[in-house]
């Protein structure tokens, strides 16, 4: 990896240009002594940052925000969001800065982003900084998701600052270098119709449709194309949460994308035992977020974004209000196919099986699971191999049931694909006690824990000899686990 200035690199200023409304130029605040504490050579090499040599001092200056190429404008975004249900007409980027845009090797335009980069604009009375403990998640967590197979956005680095950041305790500072297809949200869309300028409104929606959809130009409506196809990759993205048991934990509207890739790494977590209640922030005390509520949250976002979109969608207001209505009741539906698909490779089916008995299967292990409280992703992986009658059932206890004993016996008889389930169905995810295990160690300068586990959740489906520990649920000492948003 060769070495070069900073100043060499070309990213673009397309946001900044195309929505000066929608963001405030920022500069980040200046880390003198930036550390690199993890770096993503394969997601460096894709985007073509390889040359500058991101490892070297000049690089670091860039991870960190110290220097800026000439070409780029970085920008604190503005958005606002309904957070837990309540609105907020102005949150935006409080501790963040999109650096700019570089052109990746399949030409798609990605978002360079910093976090923990200080204070903006939109900062509310924060610090602006973030601690190692919250970024190295982020990190972990991304690019776990990326090798699941699940739309994301990823970690380029995180660098330490070595400053300190107080919140209960004084910690070590970072920076997280993160990529995205953009960074475009409900909540941008939500900020720009509160500006009361339509005219705004339509060039935010003409931009999203350029970079992220732009079949839907073609349509007769284009921006009930925008629509559609923004509900669609959200229920497909949802879906996919659902069958790998990740909980995001902070649905808000300013956290869910127009790319449909999954974004705000703060208190998510991967469930052990099967519960639909599955609640991990330490803030969602109703439990509007919990593992069963992703897909109706979901809707409900997307009927937000759905209602600022409505002066596009047509000049009367009634018929702009009926074509919403009919777009948003596609979701249930997609996202319904998306998990029953889902479902079914997971438990080995193929797309041949008839559907009405496949969902009849689904629906009864499921509640099986529910029941018995086995741990989600063991039960599944180890059930490929109960697929011969001599096989034992995987799991203990409700999975030794007379009811358990008759559905295996129901689901042998279609034949289902073992190969199939070992494929879909990952055998290590970051465990929450793992996780927790690694960022602690990282906190206190050991970063060897995080490696071992980063290395174990990125080839999440091929068993290896000598990692059994990161198969195995949290110890019951571990307790009620709770995360938190990390700011």
């Amino acid at each position: 990896m060769s070495a070069a200035a900073p100043s060499t690199v070309t990213l673009g200023n397309n946001f900044a240009r195309a929505l000066p409304e929608l963001c405030t130029p920022w500069k980040a605040q200046q880390v003198p002594e930036p550390e690199l504490l993890v770096l993503n050579e394969s997601l460096a090499d894709q985007l073509g940052l390889h040359s500058i040599g991101l490892r070297s001092p000049e690089g670091l200056q860039l991870l960190s925000g110290n220097l800026i190429p000439e070409t780029a404008t970085p920008v604190a975004q503005a958005y606002a969001g309904h957070q837990f249900g309540g609105y907020s007409p102005r949150l935006g980027d409080g501790r963040a800065l999109l650096v700019g845009e570089v052109t990746d090797a399949d030409g798609a335009l990605r978002d360079l982003h910093l976090k923990g980069s200080g204070r903006t604009p939109y900062a509310r009375g924060g610090d602006g900084l973030a601690a190692v403990g919250p970024m190295l998640r982020e990190y972990l967590l991304s690019e776990a998701m990326h090798a699941l197979g699940i739309p994301t956005t990823r970690a380029l680095a995180v660098v330490g600052t070595g400053q300190p950041v107080y919140r209960e305790t004084e910690l070590p500072g970072a920076i997280l270098a993160r990529v995205a297809s953009s960074h475009l949200r409900v909540g941008t869309f939500q900020y720009a119709r509160a500006a009361g300028d339509t005219a705004l409104l339509q060039r935010l929606a003409d931009y999203a449709i350029a970079r992220h959809y732009p079949d839907a130009a073609d349509a007769e409506n284009p921006y009930l194309g925008l629509l559609e196809a923004v509900i669609a990759a959200q229920a497909s993205l949802v879906a996919q949460w659902m069958l790998v048991g990740f909980v995001h934990g902070v649905m808000n509207t300013d956290n869910t994308t127009i790319s449909g890739e999954t974004i705000d790494y703060g208190p998510c977590a991967f469930m052990d035992a099967f519960d639909p209640s599955s609640v991990y922030s330490s803030i969602d005390l109703g439990g509007r977020y919990a593992y069963a509520n992703q897909p109706v949250v979901a809707q409900w976002n997307l009927a937000r974004f759905a209602e600022v979109l409505l002066p596009l969608l047509h000049e009367d207001q009634q018929e702009a209000t009926e074509v919403a209505t009919e777009a948003l009741g596609a979701f249930r539906a997609q996202y319904s196919a998306a998990w029953l698909e889902g479902m079914k490779a997971k438990i080995g089916l193929s797309d041949q099986d008839d559907a009405e008995a496949a969902r009849e299967l689904v629906n009864e292990v499921m509640a099986l699971l529910e029941k018995a409280r086995m741990d989600h992703t063991l039960f599944f992986r180890r059930l490929s191999e109960a697929v011969s009658d001599e096989a034992d059932p995987p799991g203990e206890g409700g999975a030794q049931s007379a009811a358990f004993a008759d559905w295996l016996t129901r689901w042998r008889s279609r034949r289902p694909d073992a190969r199939l389930m070992n494929q879909v169905n990952p055998l290590y995810i970051p465990r929450n006690h793992l996780v927790e295990e690694a960022l602690a160690a990282a906190t206190e300068g050991d970063m060897e824990p995080f490696h071992q586990l980063l290395g174990v959740v990125t080839s999440p489906y091929e068993e290896r000899p000598g990692l059994e520990r990161y198969t195995e649920p949290a110890p019951e000492d571990f307790g009620d686990y709770r995360t938190f948003c990390g700011t």
